[in-house]
């Protein structure tokens, strides 16, 4: 809906966007953003799981991730074509709300405007589930049970007052994006992945051998990739936090 009607408002001429060719001044931030957006291999294993013949399974993921890619780009370059780039929110579907003239019709308006608590309404439940099992799998002890309190409102508690503070506490939703997707992201989609890659292949040399050939295995096999991934993820967390020290000291 927000692709179509950006759409309509460039063709008819009254787009209000004029973006630069280029601007580094948001180069340090896209880093963070790039990680965050990056969240949707989160559906990669509901889509790989059912696949009974995975020979074709790398053409399926790259035909996923350029659809991915396509909206992506779609969304952003209409964006910025159509809005003037010092009026648009980082939260983008707040453009189509107040004195937008895009969108004229009141329901649809508030539809967009809702859209964010709408998708954090059914993600957040359950990823707080997910976050609470796994703060207990870490301090579980064999053979023991945690107490009812411990259980019921100890780990329920660490799990959802963090998001519920960091909400009451600023609206900077472009810094943090750039923080959490910098940080939290870079530990979760880069580093842990790569180490998981690295030690698994030196756990399961001895057992296979080296002369062992997997018949799925990735184009991006070679060791020399697991090292760009480190390098890349440190490279993000300088940007990161050089952007932010930079942005505090100017203000």
């Amino acid at each position: 809906m927000m692709i179509i009607l950006a759409l309509i408002s460039i063709g008819k001429g009254s787009g209000d966007g004029h973006p630069p060719v280029a601007s580094l001044s948001g180069v340090p931030n896209l880093f963070g953003v790039c990680v965050y957006s990056f969240m949707c291999q989160h559906s990669l294993p509901s889509l790989i799981t059912p696949i009974s013949n995975k020979n074709h399974v790398g053409s399926f993921v790259l035909a996923d991730y350029s659809l991915i890619l396509g909206f992506y780009v779609l969304l952003s370059f209409t964006a910025i074509f159509c809005f003037d780039s010092s009026l648009l929110h980082a939260m983008y579907t707040l453009n189509f709300t107040d004195n937008c003239h895009v969108l004229d019709v009141p329901f649809l308006r508030y539809f967009l405007g809702l859209f964010p608590v709408f998708t954090i309404s059914t993600n957040f439940p359950i990823i707080a589930v997910t976050l609470r099992n796994n703060w207990k799998t870490l301090f579980h002890r064999e053979g023991g049970t945690y107490p009812w309190v411990v259980d019921r409102v100890v780990f329920p508690l660490i799990t959802i007052v963090p998001p519920v503070v960091v909400a009451f506490c600023t609206n900077n939703l472009e810094s943090l994006v750039g923080i959490t997707g910098a940080y939290a992201g870079t530990g979760i989609q880069y580093v842990i992945p790569a180490c998981l890659v690295f030690f698994s292949r030196r756990h399961l040399e001895p057992v296979v051998g080296r002369d062992a050939v997997n018949k799925h295995r990735s184009p991006f096999r070679h060791v020399c990739w697991v090292y760009f991934v480190w390098v890349w993820a440190a490279s993000c967390l300088m940007f990161v936090t050089a952007n932010i020290i930079l942005t505090e000291t100017k203000t």
